[in-house]
């Protein structure tokens, strides 16, 4: 069994999840990269120009905050958040968006491109992209850009071109298939900076090690409020990046409990939920091993989330060997569940979460009142709500008192 800490191996497996799965002509290219992100990932000049950004740019450490109204709500455990919806463009998607942007830099690359979903990782990208000097495309599927105007308009303004996908579902794993699509027209001048810890190798774990700084911070910062560590970690699973930002620093303390939440959607019935590790089995999507989603041929089927950036038929490889071995339980909330967590947290504490973050309060909300005063669930809030407040209301808010 491969060490938690030493993964993915050289071929970039997670136990049998990851990996490299490339047409002929993107094989020495990724490798290329591969081999560059290896050599910069220590170097002492990349990582002070990275965390020079992440200071002075991003805002970061980002805090921790006790939801001491939310935990008396539950009459159990203490809720606290891990408040990435305060980085600057909104999200924990900066944090890798910005070192991928850098290393485009590195080698020598004129323009990034990526797919979005929810929006928040073609946002980051995009400011990414114009702090750095970059052009910036943004793949992204026609239903989220009319769910997701708000970040839509982020992009435009920022510089970023903004491609709307119209094949398939007209969503995230569509906006994917066109990415790849475009990068493989040319990938001597663009970098694909894939938006979560999915994808071909070294994507997974370079998004990772990006995404790590959560986990860190909020080890060092949990244990500096409460003297002792998190006894719980929640976060919401698409592709799966602020769970193991978050996840990452606390692999070897099992200890703690670490829960991935994805949408149970509508109902588990096919096209209905995107419960990847609940309902999905291992296959191959977009150059990766992963738990999928799929049909009796292997092709993806369709899925489905009230929150745009959980709607993924896989996951990341290093999710998928966690489950494996037990390490994370991956469990699922709802649409409602969601929309309930969402307006409990903006009711009872004054933050709107985005959507996607909405399904690990949602979780939090059924683990606290099962445990005790004294124990305590640490979640990260990966975004703030500003791009789903528009849709909410217009589709919810007379249900919660709210009119337009």
């Amino acid at each position: 069994m491969q060490q938690l800490g030493q993964m993915p191996d050289k071929q970039g497996y997670f136990g049998a999840y990851g990996g490299a799965y490339l047409p002929p002509q993107l094989t020495g290219i990724m490798k290329d990269i591969a081999d560059k992100y290896e050599q910069i990932r220590n170097e002492k000049e990349f990582h002070e120009e990275l965390y020079d950004l992440y200071t002075h740019y991003v805002g970061r450490p980002s805090p921790i905050f006790h939801a001491r109204r939310l935990s008396q709500s539950q009459g159990g455990a203490q809720i606290y958040l891990k408040r990435e919806d305060l980085n600057h463009t909104g999200a924990h998607k900066i944090n890798h968006c910005l070192g991928e942007a850098l290393l485009a830099k590195r080698l020598g690359k004129k323009k990034v491109i990526a797919e979005t979903g929810a929006g928040q990782h073609g946002v980051a990208l995009a400011t990414a992209a114009a702090l750095l000097g970059l052009e910036c495309d943004i793949y992204m599927g026609e239903v989220d850009i009319e769910k997701e105007h708000p970040n839509v308009v982020r992009m435009k303004i920022l510089g970023a071109r903004v491609v709307p996908v119209s094949m398939g579902t007209r969503t995230l794993k569509d906006a994917v298939d066109a990415c790849f699509m475009a990068y493989l027209e040319d990938p001597d001048t663009q970098l694909y900076c894939i938006g979560s810890v999915v994808g071909p190798h070294p994507f997974p774990a370079m998004v990772r090690d990006f995404q790590s700084v959560v986990g860190r911070e909020a080890r060092e910062q949990f244990l500096s409020m409460t003297g002792r560590l998190p006894d719980n970690l929640i976060a919401c699973v698409g592709g799966g990046s602020n769970a193991i930002g978050l996840f990452s620093a606390f692999l070897e303390d099992t200890q703690v409990g670490m829960y991935g939440v994805e949408p149970s959607g509508l109902s588990f019935k096919p096209g209905e939920h995107a419960a990847t590790m609940t309902m999905g089995k291992p296959g191959i999507i977009h150059g990766f091993r992963c738990y999928l989603i799929q049909d009796e041929k292997g092709e993806p089927l369709p899925v489905y989330s009230v929150a745009s950036g959980l709607d993924y038929p896989g996951v990341g490889p290093q999710h998928s060997y966690l489950k494996d071995i037990e390490r994370v339980h991956y469990v699922t909330a709802s649409d409602k569940d969601a929309i309930d967590a969402f307006f409990m947290l903006s009711r009872v504490e004054g933050i709107i979460p985005a959507l996607e973050s909405a399904h690990a309060v949602a979780y939090a909300l059924r683990l606290a009142p099962k445990l005790t005063p004294d124990r305590s669930i640490l979640i990260n809030l990966s975004g703030r709500g500003d791009k789903d407040i528009d849709f909410v209301v217009r589709k919810y808010g007379k249900d919660y008192g709210v009119e337009v």
